[in-house]
């Protein structure tokens, strides 16, 4: 591609300017992918490049970011065999993740990478590529008529730990031959940077600014501008047109001996994004602007167009809009890129000008369009909102809507009838309320979804064309218990009873006075902002202490605080994990619940990731007993005082990457699942030279544990070897599995029935696949509900319980139950009549029951050779492998011919992958772990 486009031929700047752009770009990406990939990868790789790094200019190649600049040099100048066979190029690649990697030699700053001894020294001078200022744009606002701008700035790898030798200056910079205008910047105390920087050892609590801009200094040189190209358009004969003068924002650091200019960039969620302008007089306006690519600019613009009414008549949507000056007879109004005629009519101070708009015409677009209007012989002028108030016409079950944009710019749009927010308050039990406009009527709720697609839905009252929702954040219910919301961001919309999907918006005249502080509450922050100017979002974080903050509280807490915590005496107490602390479920869980039931009082210890769920203690589980748990954060100061002298550890998955066990500590790993797709060291990526990073974290891991608990013989030897463990096995079944073996099963069914809302004669069918690596984010559902429930009649309920690793599914509202989020997979089996899955380790757990499967395999060639199988599903399945959603309902339709066609196989099943799921194997793992 590159030979074709440089034989035709480029002039000496496009051709540095070429090759600038791909040897820092593609070109840089597919070497760091050649490094990865290994000896082959990269020969082939080194070989092709070396011809064309012949012929770039050396002014390209020294200008490149160091990491590339150094890597560039060893391909062009060393033999390709030494970098195919040695390890050059992964240890410059490896070494420059690390940004904070900076040293100072006399005055200038150079990178701190391998190959120093073999590579001259200019080769690691940190240039303008390395330097680019991290930027972050915190406030906006207007005081006494200045405008002031506040956040952090600073060069990454560059310590600013106090005002000395640290300036910054805010400069903007408008047409090329105006001046600069240079607002007086201070350097203030902004801890929070450090706290959000990715540089474990920089401290950046002076990296904080604050700049002043006076509007003056934008008025003269505006005016200037203006006068000269007047000045121009009088010499052609045209009539003298205000416009506007764009100043884009741009800040330069003097830290430690280097200096360095980028753009002004990064607002903060909230206010922040659209900063209110300042009106000075005579139609002029001061604006502070974001980008698309979120650079800030600062617009000194004139109101050329001004509207002033919108009126509604039968079909036509009329809009007057007013220019001021002298008067125009002629011209045409532009919506977009939509042109149309407009009736120009010159009056006192100006002319007016009339707009109609076919509403029929305006219905069928899809997205919203500013207004312009082109008076003839003028440039097109940007029709301004101004003292107009905003309109909202309902036409059938849709809305036209007249709004200003961050801009004050006209938009004119035609979509769904949308919920507007008018109001949203905070009470001081944490409640929320939000009320507002949406005409209408029926049932709605209103949806809170989580860019992982989790949603949580609320119930929302309309009356009189108007709307309220109220919810608790910190406490949302969840099949009978309450949860907070999840840390991240929630949007916001409105689900109606058909299913359709609206978004709220926020209504303009509430966005200055809108309550966007955060909220504390229970350990966790809320905050309600409205982004993207008027889409209302929900944002969730814990509210952690500043020596846990950052990367730099992770690297103490790791390198400094755990090391100290490993050298004291144990405790005898035991750390429980799940999932990573998400879930209160699974061998876990059973484990812990059977000494609690025994009376084992010594310290229990539970992690708990982002508020998932609160453990309960031996009261509410029914034992009688006084026996409460302690509760961790998971990433918190306690969570590595904990597991660094805690005597046992019992956990389903893999620890963090911190830990090291102790020789005195015992780490029971119960695993959470017998494999039958391939995992581990099977996996293909794991067998690479050089090993990728997971393989040496899972040989580290590894070898921290003490025992591992099998289902089976069958299953012993594929964890072996999959993780490479030598050490201690105990093949007692698997705890999880126990109640559904357990004496009280039907009562303890009853009450999960119950939970759910499911009646006691309905057979229930359970849906739960697992998840895809090479389609994460698919969320449809494979089996049509709706068929299912009208082929089989309403004597069924159906649950679809997603792999978490797998996007939250689309389900179709009262057609089925989203058991996803519920807390246990044991109690689900323990009320399931017919299971559907496909490649789930839950078929061996679900074995225990005796109850029919149904394997909805339709990807079963493209999944066994992605992913890989352990299982010959075709001879081994304990039920029947269906391709199409037809299949599997007319399956569960014939369910009981179809279970006693594969009884004899689903027995022999049972037998080799499930032996010792009998309702004992917690006891016997109890025992041979804690009874001494």
């Amino acid at each position: 591609m590159m030979a074709a486009v440089l034989a035709e031929g480029l002039a000496p700047a496009e051709r540095r300017r070429f090759d600038a752009d791909a040897l820092a770009g593609p070109l840089g990406t597919r070497l760091d992918l050649a490094v990865k990939r290994g000896a082959t990868r990269r020969r082939e790789f080194v070989t092709l490049l070396q011809p064309y790094l012949a012929g770039v200019d050396a002014r390209v190649k020294r200008d490149l970011p160091v990491a590339r600049r150094i890597a560039f040099h060893l391909v062009e100048h060393r033999e390709v065999d030494d970098l195919a066979d040695g390890d050059a190029l992964q240890k410059i690649t490896t070494a420059a993740a690390e940004p904070s990697r900076r040293v100072r030699r006399k005055l200038r700053w150079y990178a701190d990478l391998p190959l120093q001894d073999e590579l001259p020294e200019a080769m690691f001078r940190l240039r303008a590529a390395d330097l680019i200022p991290m930027t972050q744009v915190e406030d906006i606002s207007w005081s006494g008529g200045r405008l002031r701008i506040s956040g952090h700035a600073y060069l990454a790898g560059l310590s600013v730990r106090g005002p000395r030798f640290n300036r910054a200056a805010v400069v903007l910079h408008g047409p090329r031959w105006l001046p600069p205008v240079r607002l007086r910047t201070r350097r203030v105390f902004h801890p929070e940077a450090t706290y959000g920087a990715q540089e474990a050892g920089c401290n950046y609590d002076w990296s904080g600014f604050t700049a002043e801009l006076r509007p003056w200094a934008l008025r003269w040189r505006s005016a200037v501008r203006v006068a000269v190209r007047g000045g121009k358009r009088l010499l052609r004969r045209r009539a003298v047109v205000r416009d506007t003068t764009t100043w884009r924002a741009e800040i330069v650091i003097w830290s430690r001996g280097a200096r360095a200019t980028g753009l002004l960039r990064g607002p903060s969620i909230g206010r922040t994004e659209r900063p209110r302008g300042l009106d000075l007089g005579r139609g002029w306006w001061v604006r502070p602007v974001w980008t698309s690519d979120r650079a800030l600019q600062v617009v000194m613009q004139p109101t050329r167009a001004e509207l002033t009414q919108v009126r509604l008549d039968g079909d036509r949507l009329e809009l007057k809009v007013f220019l001021p000056g002298r008067g125009q007879s002629k011209g045409h109004a532009r919506l977009d890129g939509h042109r149309m005629s407009a009736d120009f009519t010159p009056v006192e101070g100006g002319t007016e000008v009339v707009v109609p708009l076919a509403v029929p015409s305006l219905l069928q677009e899809r997205d919203g369009g500013r207004l312009w209007v082109e008076p003839k012989g003028d440039p097109a002028a940007a029709v301004m909102l101004g003292q107009a108030a905003e309109s909202r016409s309902i036409v059938g079950e849709r809305e036209i809507t007249v709004l200003g944009d961050r801009r004050d710019r006209v938009v004119v749009s035609a979509n769904r009838i949308r919920p507007v927010v008018s109001s949203a308050i905070w009470s001081e039990d944490g409640t929320l309320t939000l009320e507002g406009s949406y005409p209408g009527s029926g049932p709605a709720e209103l949806t809170l979804r989580h860019r992982t697609g989790l949603i949580h839905t609320v119930a929302v009252e309309r009356a009189d064309d108007r709307f309220s929702a109220r919810f608790a954040p910190a406490a949302m219910p969840r099949f009978g218990e309450a949860v907070p919301l999840s840390s991240g961001s929630w949007s916001m919309a409105v689900r109606e009873s058909a299913g359709e999907i609206v978004q709220l918006r926020v209504d303009h005249a509430i966005l200055d006075s809108l309550d966007e502080e955060t909220k504390v509450r229970d350990g966790r922050k809320y905050r309600l902002v409205s982004t993207r100017f008027d889409v209302p979002v929900l944002t969730v974080a814990e509210d952690l202490p500043d020596d846990e903050r950052g990367a730099g509280g992770l690297f103490a807490l790791r390198r400094t605080f755990y090391p100290a915590e490993r050298a004291r005496e144990l405790n005898d107490a035991t750390v429980y994990v799940a999932y990573d602390g998400r879930q209160y479920e699974g061998n876990v869980r059973a484990i812990y619940e059977e000494r609690v039931r025994r009376g084992d009082d010594r310290e229990h210890i539970w992690v708990v990731k982002d508020g998932a769920f609160v453990p309960p203690g031996s009261t509410e589980l029914g034992f009688g007993s006084d026996i409460r748990p302690t509760v961790v954060r998971a990433g918190s100061r306690e969570h590595y005082a904990v597991l660094a002298r805690s005597r046992h550890v019992v956990t389903n998955g893999f620890l963090p990457p911190w830990f090291r066990a102790r020789e005195d500590q015992m780490v029971v790993q119960t695993w959470h699942g017998s494999p039958l797709k391939r995992l581990g060291n099977d996996l293909p990526h794991m067998s690479r030279d050089p090993k990728p990073a997971a393989w040496h974290r899972q040989a580290v891991e590894v070898r921290g544990w003490d025992l591992l608990v099998s289902q089976s013989p069958w299953a012993t030897p594929i964890l072996r070897k999959a993780f490479g463990y030598q050490g201690e096995v105990l093949e007692s079944g698997y705890p999880r599995n126990d109640v559904l073996s357990a004496p009280d099963r039907d009562e303890l069914a009853a009450r999960v029935r119950h939970r759910l809302g499911i009646a006691e004669d309905a057979k229930v069918v359970l849906y739960a696949p697992t998840f895809r690596d090479y389609d994460r984010k698919n969320a449809s559902l494979r089996l049509n509900l709706a068929e299912a429930q009208r082929v089989l009649g309403p004597g069924h309920e159906f649950l679809v319980r997603a792999h978490s690793m797998q996007a939250a599914p689309n389900m179709p509202r009262n057609l089925g139950h989203d058991v996803t989020t519920y807390p246990d997979m044991a109690d689900l089996l323990l009320i399931t009549d017919v299971l559907i899955t496909d490649y789930s380790s839950v078929m061996f757990d679900f074995a225990a029951t005796g109850r029919p499967m149904l394997f909805f395999t339709h990807d079963l060639q493209r999944y066994s050779s992605k992913r890989g199988l352990y299982l010959d599903l075709t001879t081994e399945a304990p039920g029947p492998l269906l391709t199409t959603g037809a299949e599997v309902i007319e399956a569960i339709r014939n369910i009981d011919e179809g279970a006693a066609a594969h009884a004899e196989r689903y027995e022999r099943f049972r037998l080799l992958y499930a032996p010792r799921d009998d309702g004992k194997a917690t006891s016997r793992l109890v025992d041979h772990v804690f009874t001494s």
